[in-house]
């Protein structure tokens, strides 16, 4: 195999790197025997992966042109026959609260010692991929496997790992990132093989030393032949690195309205690693207003009113659910995503009740664990779920009661064109679009944007932690509602001067635009409300401007070798 090196975009420094020390680091985790695994992965799954990607926007066309969708026909098959995901290991089967952040050195300390049973460490949508982020949190990574995780504050705190820490799962990023920073045949490296590769290549082995596994996350697959090749990723590593096969475990994240009429089919493709499945809320609200948002029948309210107690969603929880216990597999639930507040009592105490009624709620619903953002709240979601779970890991054999969920109860109502302008909110009984939920979509999508561009991902918004999902819903709902001309509570009618001029008064509020990187956030989020087709993903638009402001080293794998 040859390495050949691009060209840097800087003359700044002899490694043409952005930030001291990256060179080696980058070095060490790129080396020639990591870059030879990706490049098996790149070269066996990548054709597959760009297919699958058009098959989704294909199908994301019959949406728009009306067609509704539904279980499908050619699946049945697998949701009448009789089977079971693989018994999980031992160290992943008390999951009833996992803590969630990015891969970054001291927020993984205080996650793993946290008392959560599992820490979810996020390489997509918490972790804004610089390539500074993207290397370290590797190498964090790699650290937490051995032991070895430190971290020293500017103040001089010191942080290190407990002696038992929280399970350990990773969630690399989506089949539709890519990886510009490794070229493999003229082409940029998937960014969820590479996320996977480099995890699994480094880890796998001492992972299983310890007598845990390499455990994943899957993000946002909206089918159950995505998963498939997930499989096959899996099985082609497992064997290249001469471990069973099955070893690997996966959790999937259902948050895609796609997805939820697939969950089945999902589990199956890959019963042999299959851990479960999580309710990725946010992220499945963003995608039913995206495969929507054509239909003037469609309108969302204000993003607040958009909870687990609207019936679209109540039904895709149940579902979630019955799904996973009727084939042996954990149910995880939702994110609450509140940070506890070291000044303010009352938005304490009326946040803590809101998430102790979440939390109630899924228990109630059959759910085996949850998702926490901050450590405050591990013992909060401990308590409910030891309730529930009454001494056992899981509650696997509860159904949740009532009328299974079809297919009409899983899409929002009501569904179908319509030829006048909708009221405000139509999808949900009593929901309206007023002026401060507007505002508020605008500001938390300009904040979240701003702080991802500079780098951070998981960023602290009105007490709350909030990433990408969140932005995406934001600038989503402002897409739909400009291009529709949806109605204010007051009877205001939504236009693109409408828009543009809330979105100038917020970026005032917020400082201005020569402020950190409002300028290039505020164009973005224009960019995304106005055009005329909906953007697929603001990720990806805000990966150039990222790219743009950084200097860069490629690594560049050549055909033939």
């Amino acid at each position: 195999m040859s390495v050949e090196p691009i060209p840097s975009q800087s003359t700044a420094s002899s490694t043409g790197l952005h930030a001291p020390g990256i060179a080696g680091r980058a070095e060490e985790l790129l080396a020639p025997e990591a870059l030879e695994f990706l490049q098996i992965l790149q070269r066996n799954f990548n054709d597959r992966r760009l297919e699958l990607l058009a098959r989704r926007r294909k199908v994301a066309d019959k949406i728009r042109r009306g067609e509704r969708p539904d279980f499908l026909e050619e699946t049945e098959r697998v949701r009448r026959a009789d089977w079971e995901v693989a018994p999980a290991p031992a160290d992943l089967d008390d999951r009833r609260v996992e803590i969630t952040g990015p891969a970054e050195a001291k927020m993984m300390i205080n996650a793993l010692n946290s008392g959560a049973k599992v820490f979810m460490s996020d390489l997509e949508d918490a972790l804004s991929p610089t390539w500074t982020n993207v290397i370290g949190g590797q190498e964090a990574l790699r650290a937490a496997v051995r032991g070895t995780l430190r971290y020293v504050s500017p103040e001089g705190k010191r942080y290190a790992l407990a002696e038992r820490p929280a399970t350990l799962v990773v969630r690399p990023r989506g089949w539709h990132l890519e990886e510009r920073n490794l070229v493999i045949d003229g082409r940029p490296v998937s960014a969820s093989l590479f996320d996977f590769g480099l995890y699994f290549f480094h880890n796998a082995g001492t992972l299983i030393e310890k007598g845990s596994g390499p455990y994943f996350y899957l993000p946002k697959l909206e089918s159950h032949l995505e998963a498939r090749l997930w499989n096959d990723a899996f099985n082609l590593a497992q064997d290249y690195l001469k471990i069973p096969r099955g070893t690997i475990r996966a959790t999937v994240l259902i948050e895609t309205v796609l997805a939820a009429f697939e969950m089945e089919e999902i589990l199956y493709e890959l019963r042999e690693h299959a851990a479960g499945l999580n309710a990725g809320r946010w992220d499945y609200l963003f995608s039913m207003i995206k495969k929507f948002a054509y239909d003037p029948g469609v309108v969302f309210p204000d993003r607040a009113q958009l909870t687990m107690t609207v019936p679209f969603m109540r039904s895709y929880a149940d579902l979630l659910v019955r799904t996973c216990h009727k084939r042996g597999a954990h149910a995880i639930g939702g994110m609450a995503a509140f940070i506890p507040s070291r000044k303010d009592k009352e938005i304490n105490e009326l946040a803590f009740r809101k998430v102790r009624e979440d939390k109630e709620r899924e228990s109630r619903g059959g759910f085996d664990g949850t998702w926490v953002a901050h450590p405050d709240l591990v013992p909060l979601a401990e308590g409910i779920f030891a309730a529930a779970l009454g001494g056992a890991p899981h509650q696997k054999r509860a159904i949740p009661p009532g009328p299974e969920p079809t297919a009409l109860s899983l899409l929002p109502h009501p569904f179908g064109p319509s030829s006048s302008p909708p009221p405000g909110g139509a999808i949900v009984a009593g929901g309206e679009i007023t002026e401060a939920g507007l505002r508020d979509n605008v500001s938390v999508a300009l904040q979240y944007m701003e702080a991802w561009l500079r780098g951070h991902g998981a960023v602290a918004i009105h007490d709350l932690m909030e990433d990408a999902a969140t932005a995406e819903i934001a600038r989503a709902e402002l897409w739909q509602w400009v291009h529709h001309h949806a109605r204010l509570a007051d009877g205001t009618a939504l236009n693109a001067s409408y828009f543009a001029a809330r979105l100038d008064e917020e970026v005032k509020a917020l400082g201005g635009k020569d402020r950190g990187r409002f300028r290039d956030a505020a164009g973005l989020l224009e960019r995304l409300v106005l055009a005329d087709r909906f953007p697929e993903f603001l990720t990806s638009p805000a990966y150039d401007l990222l790219q743009s402001g950084t200097v860069i080293q490629k690594t560049a794998i050549q055909e033939g070798h």
